[in-house]
């Protein structure tokens, strides 16, 4: 069984994820947890450190549930390393699912993400996974994580045009998308020739492994 668990309280963030990762891995059985006293977004360090104590209650749950496998739903790949510490099975970050895989389709990629605040953490992430050769950039698109819940047309809109101008600046092979709300971009609507890779459906395909 693999558990999808959203650090952030938005269930319908959590709804889109587990659409995504079911039409991923139709056989598999997964199941998708939303951290209710987690914050409703999270943007930058100081929303990952305030969703890291509750999603940590829902690791062990999980593990306690027969988990084989848990994905963290939050591309900053919020209390990644503080799950694996606690879990018997293995966790996967969907950030981290997304960079490797992005890294096995080209030399080079860049990251699409929502607000400025979020840059820091990705790129610190990116390193920390020795990826940083890989990265053209990170950019954001000026798009409130929210947004592309309750605004969506609109902010879809706007990631798109980010999208659009790196094929067009950053000599990549492929997109990542940097948010969990981004799943439901697709190459057909978004980027063209240049691959998108969506962490979601990454991250599951890792988990299918196990």
């Amino acid at each position: 069984m693999i558990i999808l668990i959203n650090p952030n309280s938005t269930t319908s963030m959590t709804d889109a994820m587990v659409e995504t990762a079911k039409n991923t891995a139709p056989n598999a059985k997964i199941v998708g947890w939303t951290s209710s006293d987690g914050p409703a977004a999270i943007q930058g360090e100081k929303d990952g450190e305030l969703a890291v104590p509750p999603l940590l209650k829902l690791v062990q749950k999980a593990n306690d549930a027969g988990a084989t496998t848990i994905i963290i739903g939050c591309f900053d790949d919020t209390g990644l390393d503080e799950a694996r510490r606690l879990s018997t099975c293995p966790v996967i970050g969907i950030g981290q699912a997304a960079y490797h895989m992005a890294s096995l389709y080209g030399r080079r990629f860049s990251v699409v993400t929502t607000l400025a605040v979020s840059v820091p953490v990705l790129a610190q992430n990116v390193e920390g996974y020795g990826l940083s050769h890989n990265v053209a950039r990170i950019r954001a698109s000026g798009v409130p994580v929210l947004a592309l819940e309750n605004n969506r047309e609109a902010a879809t809109q706007q990631v798109i045009g980010e999208i659009q101008r790196a094929t067009q600046e950053d000599d990549i092979d492929c997109i990542v998308l940097g948010c969990a709300g981004m799943v439901h971009i697709t190459n057909d609507n978004a980027a063209g020739s240049v691959r998108l890779i969506d962490g979601v459906q990454a991250a599951v395909k890792v988990a299918t492994m196990f």
